[in-house]
């Protein structure tokens, strides 16, 4: 790399729960959410939201990185459904940061 080029950052990644049709809740990362919701809504996405049916996003969280998020992810994914739920409604609350990001 030379000198005058700028050093690359990390491109951000986010961290989501998706809330299915059926009230369920699913949880992953992207780079894109709005890309990634619409492959969860259009049956691309994960098996378990193309068997479930996905509505909209529940909660979504911006990571430093890829590392961050899928660390962020996997914290997620071991709380109780109870505390997953206490999240998606303090980010619905708040408006719902980066839903659209």
């Amino acid at each position: 790399m030379a000198a005058s080029e700028p050093c690359a950052r990390p491109k951000p990644a986010f961290v989501y729960m998706v809330r299915c049709t059926g009230g369920q809740l699913y949880t992953g990362w992207t780079t894109d959410p709005a890309a990634r919701l619409q492959a969860h809504k259009s049956g691309r996405g994960a098996r378990y939201t193309r068997a479930r049916g996905a509505a909209a996003f529940a909660y979504v969280e911006r990571c430093a990185d890829k590392r961050s998020a899928l660390r962020r992810e996997a914290a997620l994914k071991k709380l109780p459904k109870a505390q997953k739920e206490l999240l998606c409604r303090a980010w619905s609350a708040a408006g719902g940061p980066f839903s659209g990001a």
